[in-house]
């Protein structure tokens, strides 16, 4: 068992599926990176504009306020804070928009590759090959018919 979980994991880390998932997790932490920058400095500030300069980030609503007395705080602040759930969704709605255009154009250049009859972009061998197969099989299929066409007029 525990023999056979290493084989598979060599197996798993030879075939380049792990670098793939390395690469992805990387390039993943960046974008958050560049998303949350995108919110906080370029989408947040026009609508805090909106909204006649309020800091949506910091929008809550207070459940119990805090009692200061002599400089000490007592019972502590409960509040909901709504304006780091709006941050969030925005930055949801960026990322998944943004997920969804990079998936489109793979999509796309992935059929385009697939396509033997497109010259644009290279075929991969398999797909050729299997395009091929299919091309002779097809005659095959035709030569067979005739023949079996032609005996059935004798």
């Amino acid at each position: 068992m525990k023999i056979k979980l290493i084989q598979e994991f060599k197996e798993f880390a030879v075939k380049g599926n792990m670098i793939d998932i390395a690469i992805g997790v990387i390039i993943g932490a960046s974008f958050n990176k560049v998303v949350d920058v995108l919110v906080k400095e370029i989408f947040l500030p026009p609508l805090s504009l909106l909204t006649n300069g309020i800091n949506l980030e910091n929008k809550k609503i207070i459940l119990r306020e805090s009692i200061t007395t002599a400089g000490v705080t007592h019972p502590e602040e409960i509040a909901i804070g709504y304006g780091k759930l709006l941050e969030a969704s925005v930055d949801f709605l960026i990322i998944g928009f943004t997920v969804f255009l990079v998936v489109k154009l793979m999509n796309s250049i992935r059929k385009k590759a697939e396509d033997p009859k497109n010259e644009t972009i290279t075929t991969p061998k398999n797909i050729e090959l299997l395009s091929r197969m299919a091309e002779l099989m097809e005659k095959q299929v035709q030569l067979l018919e005739d023949k079996n066409g032609k005996q059935a007029e004798k």
